[in-house]
């Protein structure tokens, strides 16, 4: 290759384009045409060309000036394109092409997104409890119930993993209600238990208790077996 010929396209810089951009560029409203043009706008100003000449854009896309003109406006149109006023260093009306508006709706599209996926795994979470529940107790949840456990998530914001611990401890004492449930989540509240976390170390501790009490240590052999934590037990 020759040397001074890639010399010549590097000293020509490089546009570089976001990816999100190029993934998301149909979903702000833009189509692949349009999506052209602005590159090449961005590609002027990042070279310091803050008002190209809309025939230098036409020719580099194979168009008309008019169908190019066109575009600009429709770019504009949508908000995605800005044509700001300003001086020069002499104190001279000067335009400059800005794309702010174009990274702003993109960062609304991505923020959307998130939000809508966050909200979709939420759901399937608690489609995933309901489920887990009626498995559990072995039958379909009545509307109340569902309501009770909507409850907890909306209106207490009980985390739902809480919900889920609150639920294997109600089975593990083979009590299959969920008003059981519900006052081991209020006996949490009180105790300001709020994750899993909490329930496993307020667990072993009432555990060592009862070891302790029962003369035993984590190395013996248990002698006595040690029973179940009745979280109820501590409403007494």
């Amino acid at each position: 290759m020759d040397h001074h010929l890639l010399m010549k396209w590097m000293q020509s810089g490089m546009t570089v384009v976001p990816t999100v951009l190029l993934e998301h560029y149909q979903n702000i409203g833009l189509s692949t045409e349009e999506f052209v043009l602005l590159v090449h706008l961005k590609s002027f100003l990042d070279k310091g060309e803050t008002f190209p000449d809309i025939e230098e854009i036409a020719q580099r896309m194979g168009l008309t000036s008019e169908k190019t003109f066109e575009m600009i406006h429709r770019l504009i149109h949508k908000k995605v394109l800005e044509i700001q006023t300003g001086s020069d260093e002499e104190g001279k009306s000067k335009d400059t092409y800005s794309l702010d508006l174009l990274w702003e709706k993109l960062a609304v599209q991505l923020t959307q997104q998130t939000t809508k996926k966050v909200q979709q795994e939420e759901v399937h979470s608690e489609e995933r409890l309901f489920r887990t529940f009626e498995e559990e107790f072995g039958r379909p949840l009545s509307p109340i119930e569902l309501q009770t456990i909507g409850m907890w998530l909306d209106e207490d914001k009980y985390p739902l993993e809480l919900i889920e611990m609150a639920l294997r401890e109600a089975v593990l004492n083979q009590v299959y209600s969920l008003k059981y449930v519900d006052r081991i989540l209020l006996n949490w509240e009180k105790k300001n238990i709020r994750s899993k976390a909490q329930v496993e170390k307020e667990s072993q501790s009432y555990r060592n208790k009862k070891m302790a009490d029962n003369g035993q240590n984590d190395q013996q052999k248990p002698t006595k077996p040690v029973p179940l934590h009745n979280w109820l037990d501590d409403e007494k």
